[in-house]
């Protein structure tokens, strides 16, 4: 969905006669959701991937899972710090859902919490009986995922797009920008492209400027492929 344009006041349009104005295009929020439910999904089987004391292997695949655990949580902790007192003061109306939004938040703490816990000694040894505390921590977020995901999608960002300010919604993407850990860059742009329907050229396009292009696929596909064959295990094959 398209963007309006603000007036140059600073109001929100009021241009759409029987319908609220669009004021924002939060496609975004859709776009790395969909990098969330991809890489949750496969954690279960590249942890399976690991073999029995295969330390070296535990230590990339559980540094990717901390580099997406650490994702979600900055994720959630913009929208609970900039997104739900906006909502709630813009469009009241939206109250049940926003205190919806924030137990399910809630929720997915604990299991995330778990994850983060259990991933150091599966990354140290590798062993079967330190992986298990990690599968079952992922079973947890991926059932948190597939209640919040969808409901913030049917819920929460329609209403952004007639109450949030295009800088608004762009503070979100500029928040998971700032916080992907250094060196990580190109990890976590790949895993984004990936998710995305038509493997990302879209969004390369839309969200990164030609030099940004240019050095991702003359440096960063280069290192995302070469992780995900550490990940897969690939690379020791």
């Amino acid at each position: 969905m398209a963007a309006s344009a603000l007036p140059p006041s600073g109001e929100l349009p009021d241009d759409r006669p029987g319908a609220a104005a669009t004021t924002c295009d939060a496609r975004g929020m859709i776009e790395i959701h969909r990098m969330y439910r991809a890489e949750f999904a496969e954690g279960p089987d590249l942890v399976g991937r690991v073999a029995e004391g295969d330390a070296a292997h535990a230590d990339v695949v559980g540094d990717h899972l901390a580099l997406i655990s650490e994702s979600l949580h900055h994720h959630h902790e913009w929208e609970d710090e900039h997104l739900w007192d906006t909502l709630d003061e813009r469009a009241p109306a939206c109250a049940g859902h926003v205190e919806r939004m924030k137990a399910q938040h809630a929720a997915m703490l604990v299991h995330l919490r778990e994850l983060d816990a259990a991933l150091p000694a599966f990354r140290a040894g590798g062993r079967s009986t330190d992986a298990a505390p990690v599968l079952a921590a992922l079973a947890g977020v991926n059932d948190a995922l597939a209640v919040h995901l969808p409901d913030e999608e049917a819920n929460i960002v329609p209403v952004m797009e007639t109450t949030l300010t295009q800088a608004e919604v762009d503070a979100a993407g500029e928040h998971g920008r700032k916080t992907t850990p250094k060196g990580k860059t190109w990890q976590a742009l790949g895993a984004i492209l990936a998710a995305q329907p038509d493997g990302g050229d879209e969004w390369l396009h839309e969200h990164m400027p030609l030099p940004g292009r240019l050095a991702w696929r003359l440096i960063g596909r280069r290192d995302y492929a070469a992780n995900r064959a550490a990940l897969t295990g690939e690379s020791h094959a």
